[in-house]
Formats: C-alpha cells, sequence, structure tokens
C-alpha cells in the first residue's frame, strides 16, 4: 500500500511557525485591549457600590470632554461600533422566563399568544443625538408605532436633566446641549428607573435581558420570536441598586444599542414592574389588550401612555373612576387617579370636528413638572418648561417660555415659543376662515391652548413646523 503524502501543515518551516505565533501574540494584545473597553460581557456582580461609579463616572466625563477637543487621540467610544453580539451570559443571576409568563406577556399585549413584534419593533431602541450638540439632550423617534414610548422615555429623561439630577440648583436649557455620551447613558439609565419604580408603586422592579439560552420551545400554544424565551429576569426591591444596575450594565441591558430589541425590553420591564395581574385591575371593558394593530403597525394604546406617566395602565385620561350610566355601576370607567410628575395634552383636528376630542383631567394637564407628552394629529411630541413655579403660582402663567421637541431627525435645534395668556391680538390677526382651525393656528398651537385658553404664541422667528 502506497502511504499518502504528508499534508503542508505537517511540513511546516520554522519561519512559518514564527509567522502564526507572533499573529497569536497579536491576537491576545487585542483582546486584552477590547476587554480593557468594556466590550467583553463578564458576570458583574450588580451590587456595585454607588459612591464608586460616580468616581468612575466623573472620571470618564472628563476624558470624553477632553477627548472631544483633541484630535490625533484613539476616542474610547470607537470601540462601540465594533460588531458585537446583544446578550449577556445566562449565568448573571436572572430568573429565566418560563412559557406561562411568556404567553401572560402576548395575551396582555396582543390579546393572543400568535402575534409577535415586526421588524420596525424589533430594531428601534433609544439612540441619542451627538453628544455636545443643540440637541445632546434629545432621542430620535421617528414615525412608528414606538415613537410614543420613545417620547415618554425623552420626557422622563428632560425631567432628570431640568430638574432631578442637581434639585438645588437651576438648571438652565443650555445644560441641554452640554452632554457628554457618558451623562446620555447616565441620564437614559436614571429615566428608565424612575419609571419602572413608579410602575412598580416604588417597592420594586424588574429588568429584563436577552442571555444566549432559550428556556422553552414552540408548542401548539406558543409561537416563538427567538428573543422573548431567552428572557433573564432581574428584580430589585431598592431604587439605587436599580439604577445602579443600569448605569454599570447599560449596553448589556441593550436600551440603547441598534439592534438590542430596546424599545421591547424596556415595554416587557415596564409590564413585569407593574406585574400582569396588577395590569389587568388596572384597564376596564373598553380595553383587553394593550396593543393596537393600525395601518399595518402596532401602536400603544393610552394605557401603556399612563402606565408610563402615572404608574397606572389606566384606559382614559380624566381624573377618577367613573361611570357614565348610574344604572349599571360594575361598568366602570378607569381614569387617572393621582398627579403625574410628567404630564399629558392631546389635540386631533379630525376628533374636534368629530366632536369626540378626549377631555384630559388635571391629574395630566397640571403635572408636577413643567414637562408634556404631546398627541397632536395622531403623532407624538414633547412640550417643556424650565420653570417650576408655572404649575404652582397663576402669575407665572401670564408670559412665560415653553420648548418643544418633536422627535423627527429633521428638526436641528429646540423650538423656542413664548405663550402669553392675557394677549388677544391673535383673535383679530385671524378672523377669516373661522371653519377650519388649522389654516388658522398650528397643530402646536392647539393643543397648547387646551391647557392655556386663548392664549397667544411667539414662534420667535421659526416657521411653524407642527
Amino acid at each position: 500500500m502506497k502511504r499518502r503524502p504528508l499534508g503542508r501543515e505537517r511540513n511546516l518551516k520554522p519561519m512559518e511557525l514564527e509567522e502564526i505565533a507572533t499573529k497569536i501574540s497579536a491576537l491576545d494584545k487585542w483582546r486584552a485591549i477590547f476587554s480593557s473597553q468594556g466590550l467583553k460581557i463578564q458576570n458583574p456582580g450588580f451590587q456595585t457600590n454607588q459612591d464608586h461609579y460616580n468616581a468612575d463616572e466623573e472620571s470618564e466625563e472628563r476624558a470624553e470632554t477632553s477627548s472631544s477637543k483633541t484630535h490625533g487621540t484613539f476616542p474610547g467610544s470607537i470601540f462601540y461600533s465594533i460588531p458585537r453580539e446583544l446578550i449577556i451570559a445566562s449565568d448573571l443571576g436572572g430568573q429565566p422566563i418560563s412559557v406561562e409568563m411568556a404567553m401572560a406577556l402576548r395575551k396582555i399585549l396582543f390579546g393572543n399568544t400568535f402575534q409577535t413584534f415586526n421588524y420596525e419593533w424589533k430594531k428601534s431602541f433609544f439612540k441619542f443625538r451627538e453628544a455636545f450638540s443643540e440637541l445632546a439632550y434629545a432621542i430620535e423617534a421617528e414615525k412608528g408605532g414606538t415613537r410614543a414610548i420613545q417620547l415618554v422615555v425623552q420626557a422622563h429623561i428632560i425631567k432628570y436633566l431640568l430638574f432631578t439630577r442637581n434639585k438645588h440648583e437651576y438648571t438652565s436649557i443650555k445644560s441641554l446641549s452640554e452632554l457628554s455620551q457618558k451623562q446620555q447613558e447616565r441620564a437614559l439609565a436614571a429615566s428608565i428607573a424612575d419609571i419602572l419604580w413608579t410602575t412598580g408603586e416604588m417597592k420594586r422592579a424588574t429588568i429584563c435581558l436577552i442571555t444566549s439560552d432559550s428556556y422553552f420551545t414552540e408548542s401548539p400554544d406558543y409561537k416563538t420570536d427567538n428573543f422573548t424565551e431567552r428572557l433573564q429576569l432581574f428584580e430589585f426591591e431598592e431604587k439605587d441598586k436599580l439604577e445602579t444596575f443600569l448605569c454599570s450594565h447599560i449596553h448589556c441591558v441593550s436600551f440603547k444599542d441598534e439592534g438590542s430589541h430596546g424599545v421591547i425590553l424596556f415595554l416587557y420591564s415596564l409590564l413585569f414592574s407593574r406585574t400582569i395581574t396588577r395590569i389587568q385591575h388596572d384597564l376596564d371593558h373598553t380595553t383587553a389588550q394593550l396593543l393596537h394593530f393600525c395601518l399595518g403597525n402596532y401602536t400603544v394604546r393610552q394605557a401603556v401612555l399612563n402606565l408610563m406617566l402615572t404608574g397606572r395602565a389606566s384606559p382614559h385620561v380624566f381624573n377618577g373612576d367613573q361611570a357614565l350610566d348610574d344604572q349599571n355601576l360594575e361598568q366602570m370607567y378607569h381614569g387617572v387617579l393621582a398627579r403625574s410628575e410628567v404630564g399629558y395634552l392631546h389635540w386631533s383636528k379630525e376628533e374636534m370636528e368629530q366632536d369626540r376630542l378626549p377631555r384630559v383631567g388635571s391629574m395630566l394637564k397640571t403635572p408636577k413638572y413643567p414637562i408634556w407628552l404631546c398627541s397632536i394629529n395622531g403623532a407624538y411630541s414633547v412640550l417643556f418648561g424650565t420653570n417650576t413655579s408655572l404649575l404652582c403660582d397663576w402669575k407665572m402663567e401670564h408670559i412665560f417660555d415653553l420648548y418643544f421637541y418633536s422627535g423627527q431627525s429633521s428638526q436641528k435645534k429646540t423650538a423656542h415659543l413664548t405663550v402669553d395668556t392675557h394677549s388677544h391680538h391673535w383673535e383679530e390677526s385671524y378672523k377669516i376662515d373661522e371653519s377650519d382651525h388649522e389654516k388658522k393656528f398650528p397643530s402646536l398651537e392647539m393643543v397648547i391652548r387646551t391647557k392655556w385658553e386663548g392664549a397667544a404664541i411667539n414662534w420667535h422667528g421659526t416657521v411653524p413646523f407642527f
């Protein structure tokens, strides 16, 4: 029998071996660099000391500010552009999701266990505008079913940056443009923590993460989507630890990276923080599930917005629970029970013409902070001010400044509006064509007047765009 010739791998020359060893050494060197920059997901032990994190944050912010103004350096942020799998290790310590929990999620969202999120939802996450820019505080929220969720989070980010980050210091509108990437991440983590903690009645909150392992398979009763069945749930009973976990693992949590299912993970965390049982109790006979299929996409119902704004998934925007029929007290309509920190305003030309414009109650219309999620002709945006006295001192409502962000990438700077509630010159200027309100006033002005009736609005030279 003839002996087979030995392969090339058995006759490597010393020079080739030396070259291979050099390449392996180079790979080890790059692996060490990547790990030091936080790209390798490790078991973190999330009971991190908050003071230690704050010290690290200050150090990183100084370094980031310096690098943003210095050319020729190798900025740490460049590592985030390297593709990586946005999952966490299965041994991080969370509770694996069960098929019963996944089915309960599906039913409360879609009304059945076979519908799944579409591509538009799966690709949505929380993406900030460029750091140290005019809109450094702002999240991009293009048209789609996730826009409402993104802009409620946006409203809470503004609340954090203007009012709760430095509670005893006055913060100007200018500070919103002086944010580093690290400060953006901290604002997102603090805002998400605040929403989830309120939803959990200030006692508990749950974070959902995607792992590499699948905990159950498809069955006749459940259709898999390749991420819900890979969830682990992390429960917290202290808000500080919740926020520390989010701050330390904002990339692992994946709320701010493309391809992370960030908005869906946040929505899941919201529902588990409230618990499915409580949400079912929050709803009434008018709302069976939380998502509505319209024009080829899923949109959130008012109950989801109210859950994020008030901590209770009430389906209506009026104050309190109401019985519209005195003879049928069992069919109560559930409204808002407590004053929210971030408010809500609503205006629709179509609804107004059909005389079915919902009457937003004072619990949402007059929040604790001068920030409002606005629903204008079905599109969402954020209106806000910097002076909390606007909501508790009637004299401040004579003339005041508001700021507006639409969420759209076409907006390049925050719109500045001055509202005058005592000047009615606008009535004289637009006496023609009283049949069409939108020909007289931009829709944004109409939603402002649902709170400050008859107000005149100065756009300071900006062409009204909403």
